[in-house]
């Protein structure tokens, strides 16, 4: 996997660690060049995105691609993507669900709040190995994305 085009960094919002580390791995596993950058609610994602709070000054860069989970402290998945949707420069900014959540609620809403693709997390680590890199190609090789300032 070789991203190409817009920004190679992934910004994963998981609260859970073995999540993070079984997606880290995954990351490798697919040789992934780009960046992994990690928070733990949804917001802490928004204090990154808006450079707010610990990452005030830090001016940490844009993602390329956010993967959020649905469930998590202190500000869900959910409200959080109602967040970064309407920002007007967070908006451009792809959004994938990648949640242990299969109900049709979770996935009408994230859609109706602007998710761009809903993915229930793989059970198997090789199905995630293979979510990931069809991921990452999809998103960093395939489709021109509007720059993000």
């Amino acid at each position: 996997m070789s991203p190409t085009k817009g920004s190679a960094l992934l910004l994963l919002a998981e609260d859970d660690s073995d999540d993070r580390l079984l997606i880290k791995d995954a990351l490798e596993e697919c040789q992934w060049p780009g960046e992994l950058r990690c928070v733990e609610n949804g917001e802490e994602l928004l204090d990154y995105l808006l450079r707010r709070g610990v990452y005030r000054g830090a001016n940490p860069p844009r993602p390329g691609l956010i993967l959020l989970d649905l469930n998590m402290p202190r500000k869900d998945g959910r409200q959080a993507l109602h967040e970064i949707k309407a920002d007007p420069v967070l908006r451009r900014i792809p959004v994938v669900i990648l949640t242990t959540s299969k109900a049709d609620a979770d996935i009408d809403t994230s859609y109706d709040l602007g998710a761009n693709s809903f993915i229930p997390k793989p059970v198997r680590f090789d199905d995630l190995v293979d979510v990931i890199r069809q991921l990452g190609q999809y998103w960093f090789s395939t489709v021109q994305l509007p720059a993000i300032k």
